[in-house]
């Protein structure tokens, strides 16, 4: 029987993965690549598709996780992918699975891999992790994101800016994820919250790609034009 890896590509940067990400990616007979919907580019096959060995010609497999909150669609979805990936493994072929970022970090592949565990406990599943796009960020801005008894707080999107509000009151750094859209709905809540207009702001999208855009200025300097739309983005502000 093969297995199944699941492989942690990183921020964007095909030379951030790991030495032991490329070789399992080299050595892989079927690849599979999460996408939004059918049709649509992988973003993480984009990262690592220069690193394919073409000599080998390994399958690649797009799987669907379409971008919706219906509890029952996406249990549905984990299900189906979790068996298609079942399947390719038990024909005796090594499987790669590729994930943008880390594969424990907001990732589609927690929810495979639960499905994997809980009915092909039989398949052998490795994980290997990737850098997250927080500290790809926070080397190319020259910022610290945690420092001696400093909090923080990763949002992966401002859908509860409650929650969001009261969490920014016991937390020194606050980092948002993935969706630009929202982000200029939280400038205020964070004042609110008590961060004062000399903290620290930083923005970036499409970090570690050919379109990465990084900004760093004050709270106090954010203006609309500030904010990106782009749903890979980034945003970390830290009190000053």
């Amino acid at each position: 029987m093969g297995e199944i890896t699941c492989v942690g590509c990183g921020p964007g940067d095909p030379e951030l993965l790991t030495v032991k990400a490329v070789k399992s990616i080299k050595n892989a007979d079927v690849i599979m690549c999460p996408t939004s919907k059918e049709g649509k580019d992988s973003i993480a096959y984009s990262i690592i598709s220069t690193l394919v060995d073409e000599t080998k010609k390994p399958e690649i497999i797009n799987l669907v996780f379409p971008m919706v909150k219906d509890k029952e669609i996406l249990e549905d979805t984990w299900e189906r992918n979790a068996r298609i990936i079942a399947e390719v493994v038990r024909t005796g072929k090594n499987v790669v699975y590729l994930t943008v970022g880390d594969p424990s970090l907001y990732s589609t592949w927690i929810y495979v891999q639960r499905e994997l565990k809980s009915k092909y406990s039989d398949i052998k599943i490795n994980v290997i992790p990737g850098i997250v796009s927080m500290f790809a960020f926070a080397s190319k801005v020259g910022i610290s994101i945690a420092e001696g008894n400093e909090t923080m707080a990763v949002i992966p999107a401002c859908y509860d800016l409650g929650r969001v509000k009261e969490t920014a009151k016991n937390c020194d750094t606050m980092i948002f994820l993935k969706d630009g859209r929202y982000f200029d709905q939280v400038i205020a809540l964070l004042r609110e919250a008590g961060f004062p207009d000399t903290s620290l702001f930083a923005i970036a999208q499409d970090v570690g790609t050919d379109q990465e855009i990084v900004r760093k200025l004050t709270l106090g300097e954010v203006t609309k034009d500030t904010f990106t739309t782009k749903y890979f983005s980034i945003m970390v502000v830290k009190r000053a």
